[in-house]
């Protein structure tokens, strides 16, 4: 019997589920479900499934098999296939730490800013000292030690897109994605460090397969492909509001990505530590997406963080308004971590330096430095991590009906681990404040602020500063764009000294820009021939 058609979800999970855990019984088996019902049961014959249904029973989750013997071998397979990659004590601790951290009275919580001897404001800092930290980061580059890694599991869904957001156009004379954008940054780092930069690129089970194939369709955007690695951001089942996981459907667990902090988990899981330990990589810089003027391993914040030994470190920019809608990286009942805006008091939120800047004023952008070392440890601190519960609608099937339940108000949970939960467990900890204008520039919004609209302006602004440094004149209000493969930071554009350039335009190495006019030409050609 061929296997059923798969929604969309299911078949999305199954592809992120193979990816996550090496496993040969479970890999095997989720294989086997692909080929059809023969080899699937032979599959079930290699699993114990009394004592997988017993383990879950010891645990309260009992219930997880209650259509199980309704199912076709196909469905059996495949709920067994995610029951294999659950653990049901490991459920249930997080949740009842989960649910007792929410209860927390938050007026018991103390807000401080952040010690000055973790802090460097970049903007003030002296120049000799950024230099050196520069150095610092391209020796580590140029010797191999250090790893990009890309938060990439977000959809396009607020800017309009089914798309993964990286796959973004902004907008650029170029018509650029982010992927594109910060995957020639990556390239022309390496050029000029002389070494190469291992990108691990953390997807979901939703963005996994469009994600590796917009980086097949453009050729990994010149990069070498093996240094390319693609791995899934985790899931944690849903649960009723007193723990019980939820079902789906009768053969499927209601499941949920468990946050951006979740790839701490999945670094493991998949592998990535291992493959970042065997290739000689100590030194990670992490980023979202979603920022189009990342500095993609931006050698003076790795410089800055490996001078001062530091485990983690946190990029940051200045808030000026305490309305922002933005965290700030602080201390937290004396420890380092980030308090999220709406859980700032409005008195805390406004208190001022005797200069009249905020007192908290190191805004969070998701952008971070570790060393290998402390990500190998995390996972000995997850039953210190504090998830967080987000209550939510979650349909499900009926237990004693067997019918889908669409409610119309919160009936239950999910949990998830922000990327900052992990500051509080660090010995030694760094912030690096950055410059706005050259570090962030968020797309959240279609429209508005944080908006492509918003970063289109702030690249093209970032690259008509760069050219007049080097001497140039741009004119135009449309903008004149500078590939990263031509600058990654301002530099090298000494050639356009003394030039006026017009937007709308892009500059790119000579040999991308003839490609692109010879790719141009064709395409004008065709649409003349069609006509």
């Amino acid at each position: 019997m061929p296997l059923p058609q798969m929604p969309p979800a299911v078949a999305s999970w199954t592809r992120s589920l193979i990816s996550l855990f090496r496993k040969p019984q479970l890999t095997g088996l989720l294989r086997s479900v692909k080929r059809g019902s023969a080899t699937s049961s032979t599959a079930m014959a290699d699993v114990n499934i009394d004592e997988l249904r017993a383990k879950f029973e010891a645990a309260g989750q009992g219930h997880v098999f209650a259509f199980f013997e309704s199912l076709t071998s196909e469905e059996q397979a495949m709920l067994i296939a995610q029951l294999l990659a659950i653990d049901p004590d490991r459920v249930n601790r997080i949740h009842a730490n989960a649910m007792a951290a929410s209860h927390i009275d938050a007026s018991a919580t103390t807000i401080e800013p952040l010690p000055a001897d973790v802090y460097l404001d970049a903007e003030h800092a002296d120049a000799a000292q950024l230099a050196e930290f520069r150095a610092i980061g391209m020796q580590a580059i140029k010797d191999g030690k250090v790893g990009v890694l890309l938060m990439a599991g977000g959809q396009g869904t607020r800017l309009g897109s089914s798309e993964p957001k990286g796959c973004y156009d902004i907008g650029l004379p170029s018509g650029k994605s982010l992927f594109q954008l910060q995957a020639e940054r990556l390239h022309k780092l390496q050029t000029l460090a002389g070494g190469v930069l291992p990108w691990y690129v953390m997807v979901s089970g939703p963005t996994r397969a469009a994600t590796v194939a917009f980086f097949e369709s453009h050729n990994f955007f010149g990069l070498d492909r093996k240094n390319v690695h693609f791995f899934a951001q985790g899931t944690l089942p849903a649960l009723t509001d007193d723990g019980k996981i939820y079902l789906a459907s009768k053969g499927v667990v209601a499941e949920a990505p468990d946050g951006n902090g979740g790839v701490y988990a999945a670094l493991e899981t998949a592998g990535i530590l291992k493959h970042m330990k065997d290739n000689g990589v100590e030194y990670i810089h992490a980023y979202c997406v979603d920022n189009c003027l990342v500095k993609v391993a931006d050698p003076v914040f790795l410089g800055f963080n490996i001078a001062r030994g530091a485990d983690v470190g946190a990029k940051t920019v200045h808030k000026v308004d305490p309305d922002e809608p933005v965290g700030v990286v602080c201390l937290r009942n004396g420890k380092y971590g980030v308090v999220e805006y709406s859980e700032i008091p409005k008195d805390v939120a406004e208190a001022r330096k005797p200069d009249g800047a905020l007192s908290l004023s190191s805004a969070n952008i998701a952008n971070h430095f570790y060393t290998r070392a402390f990500l190998e440890r995390v996972k000995e601190l997850e039953d210190q991590l504090q998830y967080h519960v987000a209550h939510k609608k979650i349909a499900h099937v009926d237990l004693t009906t067997g019918e889908t339940i669409k409610p119309d108000k919160p009936n239950g949970v999910k949990m998830e681990l922000f990327i900052f939960d992990v500051f509080p467990f660090c010995d030694k900890f760094a912030v690096f404040e950055g410059v706005r204008k050259d570090e962030f520039s968020p797309l959240k919004n279609k429209d508005g602020p944080d908006s492509p609209a918003t970063s289109r302006r702030d690249i093209l602004d970032q690259h008509r500063r760069f050219l007049a440094a080097a001497g140039a004149t741009v004119e135009g209000d449309e903008g004149v764009e500078i590939s990263p493969l031509v600058s990654y930071g301002g530099e090298g554009l000494e050639t356009y000294k003394g030039k006026t350039l017009t937007g709308p335009m892009h500059l790119e190495p000579e040999p991308v820009a003839a490609a692109a006019a010879e790719e141009k030409k064709v395409v004008e050609e065709e649409a003349k021939v069609e006509a």
